[in-house]
């Protein structure tokens, strides 16, 4: 609400009244305060909805803090609530943004075209995605084709890598994680694991899983990794920043946001942020993922 307009509702108070009424005229004034403080209050809390990847997450979290110091009349929410179902909410209308570790997948393309909606890609970053053992196991190395078996359930022994003589214990992620759709894609080649592994929501989950079995595997984004697992080499290649970089590490992926349509507003200034090298670009770097400009 406009400041004269405001005057323009509150004129007849400001007339000369009578001692009697002055309560009553007092209690319209602060009515009418009141829903302008509230006009107000609304205008500098308005929400930006930002739902989905779990590994995009802590990204979204830190980058929101610094966009809000200079949007002050801008709240952004984020939730992790996996890639896939953050596009569906995106595609619902209950979301302004969605994160996601991997493209659009095919139905929720379809879905999209369905309800007649573009979501615009914005590729933000880049990621690796590191097999992990617990600390004790001493194999340290695996061919692309050893993952696959793992997971197939072919190869179900340590001792069949050169570890232990003790049954793998595999963990994956769920369906709803872009992480998943990648391993399944670049290790898997598209073949479904075996039914009975247990599934987890986040990578941080699946570094406690890992951490707390000693023969399990699992498989994590490389911003998740800590002390308390172990990254594996792939075909003989650690994956990091630099072989990323170079070409040589083989399980890597974009990172992406979606909107609906070409972004405006509010939406428009956060993706302008996270793309600029000096906003958001730092913060991806500083969290551990690999910036646009790298």
């Amino acid at each position: 609400m406009r400041l004269q307009d405001l005057f323009i509702l509150m004129y007849p108070i400001f007339q000369p009244i009578e001692l009697r009424r002055l309560p009553h005229a007092v209690s319209v004034l602060g009515l009418f305060c009141l829903l302008a403080f509230n006009n107000v209050n609304a205008a500098e809390n308005e929400k930006l909805l930002i739902k989905g990847s779990t590994t995009i997450m802590p990204i979204a979290l830190s980058i929101g803090a610094e966009f809000e110091q200079e949007n002050p009349g801008v709240k952004v929410q984020v939730s992790g609530n996996g890639s896939v179902e953050g596009i569906r909410e995106l595609l619902q209308g209950a979301a302004d943004i969605a994160t996601s570790s991997t493209f659009i997948p095919d139905p929720e393309l379809q879905l999209a075209r369905e309800r007649d909606i573009y979501p615009v890609p914005f590729r933000i970053g880049y990621d690796c995605i590191l097999p992990v053992v617990h600390r004790a196991n001493p194999v340290d190395n695996l061919s692309l084709s050893q993952l696959k078996n793992i997971y197939l359930g072919q190869i179900s022994n340590w001792r069949q890598l050169g570890g232990p003589d003790r049954k793998i214990q595999v963990i994956s992620r769920d369906t709803a994680s872009g992480t998943h759709d990648v391993w399944h894609h670049l290790v898997m080649n598209q073949a479904n694991s075996i039914s009975s592994i247990p599934l987890k929501h986040a990578s941080s989950d699946v570094v406690s899983a890992v951490a707390e079995e000693p023969d399990a595997i699992g498989y994590i984004s490389l911003a998740y990794l800590n002390a308390r697992v172990k990254p594996l080499r792939v075909n003989g290649i650690m994956g990091s920043s630099r072989s990323l970089r170079d070409g040589s590490y083989p399980i890597s992926r974009p990172l992406f946001m979606f909107t609906n349509g070409w972004p405006r507003g509010k939406t428009l200034k956060y993706i302008n942020f996270v793309l600029n090298p000096r906003g958001g670009q730092a913060l991806i770097e500083e969290a551990g993922y690999i910036p646009l400009n790298y």
